[in-house]
C-alpha cells in the first residue's frame, strides 16, 4: 500500500499530533508499506530521520502559528490514501481540494478542537462552517481519539449527520521507551534534587497557542502545596515561558519550579524517570487527549489530569490516576498533596497505568486496528469505483 501522511508538525519539532503522525507513519512502513509523509521544514535541526520512511520536509510560503501553507502540497500523486493529520490550516484545504479534483481518498485523524483566545475565535468558527465540515465529510473516515471526545466535540454534528464516517482510535506510545526501569538519578543530579525529594512534571509547549494548558494554574497550586520541598519540573518551551518564569518569582517559588526547556527526545524518559507523579491541568477542550499521560503511565507513573472529555477516557479515576475539575487550583493542591504524601499509593497507581499502557495504547496494539481502517476504506473505494 502506497500511503502518504499529511501534518502541520513532526519530529524534530516534538508535538503530540506530530509524534502521532511518526509512529503511525514508522511502524505502517515497518509493517512492509510504502510511506511518505509531508510536513513544513521548520528550520530546526536536520534530524536523524528513520530509513524506512521518505519524509518531505516543504518550504513554507507563509505560516500562521503552527499552519504553514505548503503550495508543493498540489502534488500529492501516486499514493493509494492519504492520511491527514487534523487540524492543519491550508494543508487540510490542500488535501479536499485534490480529492475533488482527483478523487485521491483520505483519512482523518481528529486530533482536538481549536479554541483560539480573543477574536481569532470567531475566524475559527467561520472557516469551520464554510470549510472544515466539508474537509470532514468528505472523508472515507474521520478517526476520533475516542468516542468522549468525539461526543463532546466539533464532531458531534458528523457523528449525526454522518454515523458511519466516524470511529475511534486511540494515541498510543512506545511502551519499550518509556518503561519503568529507566533510570532517572541523573536528571535529580543536573537539576540539584535530592534523591528522594518529591518532584512533579509537565511536559508541554509553553507558547500562546498551548495556553489552555494550565501552567499558570500548576504554579499557582505548587506555591499552595504545604509541603515547600516538593520540586516542579516544567519540560517544553515557547513565546510565553518568559511570563510563566515571572509568575513563578512573583509566587515567590525560586528554584521550586525548574524550567527545563525544550529537551532532546531521548532525554524525555529520563525525566519521567525522575519524577513521582505527572500533572496535566489543561483548562479547555482544546486538549483531547494527552499524549503525555500515556508516557508516565508506560513509565509507571501516576498522573494527575483535568477532567475533561477525551482526557477522562485515558485516565482510571483512583485506579491509575485522579481527576480534577479544570481550573479548579484547590482542587489541584489537594491530589497532589495526596498523592505525594502517600508513595504505596503512587507505586500502585503506576503499575495499574503501565498494565493498561501495555494492553491498550503500545502502538504494536494500535497500528493493526489502523491498517484494517485503511483495508476497509480501499475496499470500500473499489466497491465504489
Amino acid at each position: 500500500m502506497r500511503i502518504a501522511h499529511v501534518t502541520a508538525t513532526f519530529p524534530p519539532h516534538y508535538a503530540g499530533t506530530g509524534v502521532v503522525c511518526y509512529h503511525n507513519a514508522l511502524g505502517l512502513a515497518r509493517l512492509g508499506h510504502q510511506v511518505t509523509v509531508f510536513t513544513a521544514h521548520d528550520g530546526l535541526p536536520a534530524p536523524h530521520d528513520p530509513p524506512e520512511i521518505t519524509i518531505r520536509r516543504l518550504p513554507a510560503a507563509f505560516r500562521f502559528g503552527n499552519a504553514p501553507f505548503l503550495p508543493a502540497l498540489r502534488h500529492l500523486e501516486g499514493f493509494d490514501l492519504v492520511h491527514l493529520h487534523y487540524p492543519f490550516y491550508f494543508g487540510a484545504e490542500m488535501v479536499y481540494w485534490q480529492s475533488l479534483a482527483r478523487g485521491l481518498p483520505y483519512v482523518v485523524t481528529y486530533h482536538q478542537d481549536v479554541l483560539f483566545a480573543g477574536l481569532l475565535r470567531f475566524a475559527e468558527r467561520l472557516h469551520h462552517l464554510l470549510l472544515g465540515q466539508r474537509i470532514l465529510a468528505r472523508a472515507r473516515k474521520v478517526l476520533a481519539t475516542s468516542w468522549d471526545y468525539a461526543r463532546s466535540s466539533r464532531l458531534a454534528s458528523l457523528l449525526s449527520k454522518h454515523p458511519h464516517l466516524l470511529g475511534a482510535l486511540p494515541n498510543g506510545v512506545d511502551a519499550a521507551r518509556f518503561h519503568p526501569q529507566v533510570d532517572g538519578s541523573q536528571v535529580r543530579a543536573r537539576y540539584g534534587l535530592e534523591p528522594g525529594g518529591p518532584v512533579v512534571l509537565f511536559v508541554g509547549a509553553l507558547d500562546r497557542a498551548h495556553y489552555f494548558k494550565g501552567v499558570g494554574l500548576l504554579l499557582q497550586a505548587l506555591a499552595r502545596l504545604p509541603n515547600p520541598a516538593v520540586r516542579l519540573l516544567l519540560v517544553g518551551d515557547g513565546d510565553q515561558r518568559w511570563a510563566y518564569e515571572q509568575q513563578a518569582a512573583a509566587l515567590g517559588l525560586g528554584d521550586r519550579a525548574i524550567f527545563c526547556g525544550r529537551l532532546p527526545d531521548d532525554e524525555l524518559p529520563a525525566h519521567y524517570a525522575a519524577c513521582h507523579l505527572l500533572v496535566l491541568p489543561s483548562t479547555t477542550m482544546g486538549e483531547a487527549f494527552g499524549l503525555v499521560l500515556l508516557e508516565a503511565m508506560a513509565s509507571a507513573r501516576p498522573v494527575i489530569a483535568s477532567n475533561l472529555p477525551g482526557v477522562r477516557s485515558v485516565v482510571s479515576d483512583g485506579q491509575d490516576g485522579l481527576l480534577v475539575q479544570p481550573g479548579d487550583v484547590a482542587d489541584l493542591v489537594a491530589k497532589m498533596s495526596l498523592l505525594l504524601a502517600d508513595p504505596h499509593r503512587c507505586r500502585e497507581m503506576g503499575q495499574r497505568g503501565r498494565a493498561t499502557v501495555e494492553q491498550r495504547y503500545d502502538w504494536p496494539v494500535i497500528l493493526p486496528q489502523l491498517l484494517h481502517i485503511y483495508e476497509q476504506v480501499l475496499h470500500d473505494v473499489r466497491s465504489d469505483g
